[in-house]
């Protein structure tokens, strides 16, 4: 069993390999996964890079219990986004991510640099890498994928050589996608069509098969774990329904009248097979379209079903398919349909798409993946490939569709739950539901307090900055949350316990908000989204909108909470309790005064 202490690093514009010793204090402070791409993203990026250029790093994570965990393994990867400008993290499981971990051997990360004047792939095993021509440029992600039957892939479809700044990372033949803002773009401007992963995933431990076995056992027989085999994450469809969180028809209103039939019992009816059947850890339901087979997950109904009117389980996980192939994420290409629509029907673009059409909102999403004639008037696409806020800003028009630092949120509506809209504007990416999911209690709870909401959201935060850190899978790792798996360090003989790894969490949090405060980004990124202040309709009875000044104390409550001044920064004696002196070596991040008495 490889001590993970090494790194691979590529340059791709002189097409060297280097291999690297990881610093032991970065290895225990920061441990791996996200925790280590955030630390090498905040020592080497200066502040501004263009996240398209070459200077730009994009990591590739596994942690130190990478592949001995239960669930699928997974990978990080770690960039800057071009999609909101500030740190990125995000993850995929399956084949791919157990191959590279394997593939890595002794590394915790890939770490590519530059660009290639020519289209290449990167080859790693064991514990080293190659750059290779890659002769795919063009192809879809099923087509270069099954360019390597013997290998796992992660590489970049059409929308990533384009330069879609919510590209994916596709692995898998499209099944699963390090999905949210932009890492394939960033991945397509090095011209690195594909990573190519040979070697088999690491064997389990003898020391850590039990624990294994408890923990699968554990979520198995827990709420999550019930929930998730019986539909993976479609469920979330017919839980927002019910609580009148489920964004639909561009925001419009909180609950959609052919629910379901695009929810967990359409997909189970359509279905004709499961990832990992014979697994403690079931995956999605495989369906069959008219371009292979896709495993929809929930984001792709209530996204691009909900969310744009559509109303078919088949016509959605076409759609789902169509995003998959072309390597685009499902959750902003369904918001910048949605947004194409609204200003169609406000007279401020001509675009022929309307709600509950889904060949024109396929004829949009490859119009912006590719480059190709669409529906819409010429730009409209081209704006909408940098995102829905450059959409608006280009056309003038107003803010319909909800984002937060420039990330379209997904379709759980906060105004159903206000803890809900405080981890999104909080979120350390941009609007995300993956950080914290506060709406699962808060929206069936009779009342909730602004201590709990704080609590919830910042507990979730620290532990998934631990987890993610491992790498850990976001569900079956649950069972972790209360000793954050010290057990499984301690059986390794890495000296963690408890407290420490739920420390390395919070301070891995706070690194990220002092790389993206070095962007620019301030209290005034963590805002409530403008249309989410009006109230919304789907019942028998309007919900109200949001109000912002209570939301506005919710956050200064929140920054109290983790220690933070009041424009959002960790104070010095929150840098000093996270041991993060040394990280910032001597610097003053942007918007904080140098002066103690200043706090």
């Amino acid at each position: 069993m490889p001590d993970r202490d090494h790194v691979l690093r590529v340059d791709l514009s002189s097409e060297t390999v280097e291999r690297e010793p990881v610093p032991a204090a970065w290895r225990r402070r920061f441990l791996g996964g996200k925790g280590i791409g955030a630390r090498y993203l905040y020592d080497e990026l200066d502040p501004g890079t263009d996240p398209l250029g070459p200077e730009n790093l994009l990591a590739f994570c596994v942690g130190p219990l990478s592949g001995y965990l239960p669930g699928e393994t997974r990978y990080a990867a770690v960039t800057k986004s071009p999609l909101t400008g500030g740190f990125l993290d995000s993850y995929a499981g399956g084949d791919f991510a157990g191959r590279l971990t394997g593939s890595l051997d002794d590394c915790l990360a890939l770490l590519v640099t530059g660009a290639a004047d020519r289209p290449v792939r990167i080859v790693v095993e064991g514990g080293d890498a190659r750059v290779e021509p890659a002769e795919a440029w063009g192809a879809d992600t099923v087509e270069t994928d099954a360019a390597h039957p013997d290998a796992g892939v992660a590489c970049v479809g059409p929308a990533g050589e384009r330069g879609v700044a919510y590209a994916t990372i596709a692995s898998d033949a499209g099944a699963h996608h390090a999905g949210r803002g932009g890492a394939g773009a960033v991945m397509g401007s090095k011209r690195l069509k594909a990573v190519v992963a040979r070697d088999d995933p690491p064997a389990v431990p003898p020391e850590l098969v039990p624990l294994r076995e408890r923990v699968e056992r554990a979520y198995a027989e827990g709420d999550t774990g019930r929930w998730q085999a019986a539909g993976e994450t479609l469920e979330s469809v017919d839980f927002a329904n019910e609580v009148g969180a489920l964004a639909t028809e561009g925001w419009q209103r909180d609950r959609f009248a052919a629910a379901d039939d695009i929810g967990v019992e359409a997909a189970a009816d359509a279905a004709v097979g499961r990832e990992r059947p014979d697994s403690a850890v079931p995956g999605g339901f495989e369906v069959e379209t008219d371009e292979g087979r896709s495993v929809p997950r929930g984001a792709t109904p209530m996204t691009l079903g909900a969310g744009l009117g559509v109303g078919s389980f088949d016509a959605v996980a076409a759609l789902g398919e169509r995003c998959d192939r072309l390597g685009v994420d499902v959750i902003s290409a369904g918001n910048a349909v949605a947004w194409a629509v609204r200003a169609a029907e406000a007279g401020r673009v001509d675009c022929d798409v309307s709600f509950g059409d889904p060949d024109g909102a396929r004829a949009l999403i490859e119009a912006i993946a590719t480059g190709a004639d669409g529906p819409c008037e010429p730009g409209v696409a081209d704006a909408l490939a940098d995102g829905v806020d450059a959409a608006a800003d280009a056309y003038g028009t107003d803010d319909a569709i909800p984002t937060v630092k420039s990330m379209e949120l997904p379709a759980y509506d906060p105004r159903a739950a206000v803890g809900m809209a405080l981890a999104y504007a909080t979120s350390d990416r941009g609007g995300c539901h993956r950080r914290a999911r506060p709406i699962e209690w808060e929206a069936v709870a009779e009342e909730a307090s602004t201590s709990e909401r704080v609590a919830a959201v910042v507990t979730a935060q620290n532990t998934r900055s631990a987890l993610w850190s491992f790498v850990a899978d976001d569900f079956a790792g649950e069972p972790l949350w209360d000793e954050f798996g010290a057990e499984w360090f301690d059986a390794l003989g890495r000296d963690h316990d408890a407290e420490s790894l739920r420390l390395a969490g919070e301070r891995i949090w706070a690194l990220v908000r002092l790389f993206n405060a070095r962007e620019g980004f301030d209290r005034d990124d963590d805002e409530l989204p403008p249309t989410l202040t009006d109230p919304v309709h789907g019942g028998s009875e309007a919900t109200d909108g949001l109000d912002r000044e209570a939301f506005e104390r919710l956050l200064d409550a929140y920054y109290a909470a983790r220690g933070w001044d009041r424009d959002g920064l960790p104070t010095p004696e929150t840098l000093a309790r996270l041991d993060l002196n040394a990280t910032v070596d001597g610097e003053t991040p942007v918007g904080m005064s140098s002066d103690p008495a200043a706090f």
